[in-house]
């Protein structure tokens, strides 16, 4: 799938991120980036209905496109430097609810997933479902399946009890938390090595119980 002349293109982006430059390049893009991606994507979309049935991997829908959105951005650079791809809840809109999440850069690999930014409503039905079950969650993230692949659940969380929460809910830690995510990074070169797409199988299979418990109430 990826391989080293993927890690190479990247890092020639991060150097020369210009419109011209990569015009006269995207074949290259194309092969050593997209094409991997794709194949990546593909390749999920057939093992997620072993293990993540609810998850849809296509590369219509998953992969990111190269170009940045620079309207509300004090950074102008028009490129992305990474190549990307999100696998969404079947049935769920873009940004509403959990899914995971893969990202080459040409300085980490990251692979995991959760809720990066749940819209309000959705943010205060995740909250109440996590008080109205409790300790469903601390059980999901203490797993032995969790914490063995992913570590701990992190994402930004809130100094107070959220507003309608009482400061003694037993499940007082997670009503604070304002992301909620999962995943593991390793070094760029991980990518093109045999390892890659096991460790990616892994990932998701030891988070996806988390995904469903994050969608349930959505």
């Amino acid at each position: 799938m990826f391989t080293p002349e993927t890690l190479r293109f990247l890092r020639a982006l991060k150097r020369n991120n210009d419109r011209e430059w990569f015009r006269a390049r995207k074949d290259k893009y194309d092969e050593h980036v997209r094409a991997p991606m794709i194949a990546v994507i593909e390749r999920l979309a057939n093992d997620f209905r072993t293990f993540a049935p609810e998850i849809v991997a296509s590369p219509k829908t998953s992969l990111y496109r190269i170009y940045r959105d620079t309207r509300f951005s004090d950074d102008k650079t028009p490129l992305k430097v990474q190549v990307s791809a999100s696998f969404r809840w079947k049935g769920l809109e873009k940004g509403e609810g959990a899914g995971l999440y893969l990202e080459v850069h040409p300085q980490w690999v990251w692979m995991g997933g959760g809720f990066w930014a749940p819209p309000a409503p959705q943010l205060v039905r995740i909250r109440e479902h996590v008080a109205a079950t409790f300790p469903e969650i601390d059980h999901l993230t203490r797993a032995k399946s969790f914490t063995r692949v992913v570590g701990e659940l992190t994402g930004e969380k809130l100094l107070r009890v959220p507003r309608g929460f009482q400061k003694d809910d037993r499940a007082v830690e997670y009503l604070k938390f304002k992301q909620f995510l999962g995943g593991r990074e390793f070094p760029p070169e991980f990518a093109a090595t045999k390892d890659f797409y096991p460790a990616l199988v892994e990932t998701y299979k030891a988070i996806m119980p988390l995904i469903r418990f994050l969608n349930e109430p959505l």
